[in-house]
């Protein structure tokens, strides 16, 4: 393909975006597909000799769509949003088409730059204390990792490090191994299962604390763990408090758990995954209360500020801690501007990394601030008109107070009814929802997710689930009275 060809191919594909993305509700939010459908479809080895564009491109309907779970559909309710938008699927192609790898400031100097200050923006917007800002002149710093997960993982490998080294400086005779089989990381048990998994990748233990009535973690409880755990000889260390859980968007309080970790000498992460950029609209930013006692926190402007997956903002309080823990340090990486910015190999698990920030420059440059909030704000909005066309139908319940976009629902009664009403909604493809278990209550989850949602969409929504729950609830008495 020469650089006409692209063009022509590149003009049909921005129409093919376009169209897909104005026109998504015409689609089956969900497949109808069978594992291995593609089999199938395409040739079980590659072509020796090139295709035609055209040919490439009418597959794309043919093999493609009809596997396709179309998350920018206005009738994707499920999960929490993945962001979609113009200004950063521009931001993108031109992060594709430089092509940079930027491990290091002089592997790109641009890549690294723009990274940081935009992190200062995001963090200025969020109203972060400024120890996280680079701008502030401290040790403090953001950087761009691929998910929430990863930011967990990175951040429990930093506080590791941190508690190993002081445990080798007060008692030099213990071995590493005996070390890493004392270390104790905690977390919500409404904690994403992201946080669980970083404590397997890194070979640690961790105890998920009791959640109180509201599903956020009893602080009590984690200082009585903790205490007990020092007891019993183990290393506490790490703990994650989560702004937004994905069960039911409950928010742990940092003013609780920030004084434990503090007097403890334990690291918090603040995971706001999700809830996050909500956080640049002043009525929300009482959830962050605390903030300032953690040693990091993330959120991802892929779920819900309109910039396209990956991009996960992490800042951490003292960047040295992130170097100390990742520095590995071959002659073929150096270069003589080291020490005076960032090196982002050693603030992430991969070597590589994309240019991530250009998506987000243009989106925040297009979008502005205003345009930022304006967007969360009426996704919170919509959810309140789901809720209130819920409420006067009396046969649902809201599970839990409806927070940000994530509506919890179900059918007044057994759980089996409202797992029946999930599967036949699903089932139907005409929305898609999610489920999920407070304690031993089976509820069903509503999120708004697209960029395209609107008062229509939500109405189109709530008369799918109230057709489903018509016939659940008609075939429970049929089968009652026939008894």
């Amino acid at each position: 393909m020469d650089s006409e060809q692209f063009g022509e191919a590149g003009r049909q594909m921005i129409d093919y975006v376009i169209s897909y993305l104005e026109n998504i509700r015409d689609r089956r939010v969900f497949p109808t597909v069978k594992p291995g459908f593609m089999r199938d479809l395409i040739p079980a080895d590659a072509p020796e000799k090139p295709e035609t564009w055209d040919a490439v491109f009418a597959d794309i309907e043919r093999v493609i769509m009809p596997g396709i779970t179309h998350w920018h559909s206005p009738r994707f309710n499920a999960f929490f949003p993945t962001a979609n938008s113009y200004p950063a699927i521009l931001g993108d192609i031109l992060s594709d088409a430089i092509g940079c790898i930027g491990f290091t400031w002089a592997a790109s100097p641009s890549c690294t730059e723009l990274e940081v200050v935009m992190m200062d923006w995001l963090g200025k917007m969020l109203k972060l204390p400024e120890e996280f800002l680079a701008c502030s002149g401290g040790q403090g710093g953001g950087v761009i990792q691929g998910t929430a997960s990863e930011a967990t993982v990175v951040a429990l490998l930093a506080a590791k490090s941190r508690r190993i080294r002081k445990i080798k400086e007060e008692h030099p005779e213990i071995t590493n191994m005996d070390i890493l089989s004392k270390l104790m990381c905690y977390a919500s048990d409404q904690s994403h299962s992201g946080v669980e998994r970083a404590a397997m990748l890194g070979s640690l233990n961790i105890r998920l604390i009791k959640s109180d009535k509201n599903f956020a973690m009893d602080a009590k409880i984690l200082e009585e763990t903790i205490r007990k755990d020092k007891a019993d000889g183990l290393f506490p260390f790490y703990v994650v408090a989560t702004l937004g859980t994905t069960p039911c968007c409950a928010f742990d309080d940092l003013t609780e758990i920030g004084p434990v970790c503090k007097r403890e000498g334990v690291w918090m992460h603040v995971d706001a995954a999700y809830a996050g950029s909500a956080f640049v609209c002043p009525e929300f930013q009482h959830y962050m209360k605390g903030i300032e006692l953690a040693d990091s926190f993330n959120f991802n402007p892929h779920k819900w500020m309109l910039v396209n997956f990956d991009c996960s903002a992490m800042w951490i309080k003292n960047s040295a801690e992130l170097v100390e823990a990742f520095n590995v340090d071959p002659l073929y990486l150096r270069h003589d501007k080291q020490g005076l910015v960032p090196d982002y190999r050693h603030w992430q698990i991969p070597l590589g990394r994309r240019f991530r920030a250009l998506k987000l420059w243009f989106v925040l440059r297009l979008y502005g601030v205003e345009g930022v909030r304006a967007h969360i704000r009426l996704q919170v909005k919509q959810a309140k008109e789901f809720e209130d066309l819920m409420a006067k139908d009396e046969r649902f319940e809201i599970a839990v107070p409806v927070r940000m976009g994530l509506v919890c629902l179900r059918l007044k009664g057994p759980n089996e009814l409202s797992e029946k009403l999930l599967r036949r909604i699903n089932d139907s493809g005409k929305i898609y929802v999610t489920p999920s278990k407070l304690r031993e209550t089976f509820v069903i989850r509503f999120c708004v997710c697209a960029s395209r949602t609107n008062s229509e969409d939500i109405l189109y929504s709530w008369n799918v689930i109230k057709e489903y729950a018509d016939e659940i609830l008609a075939e429970s008495t049929t089968n009652q009275d026939k008894k």
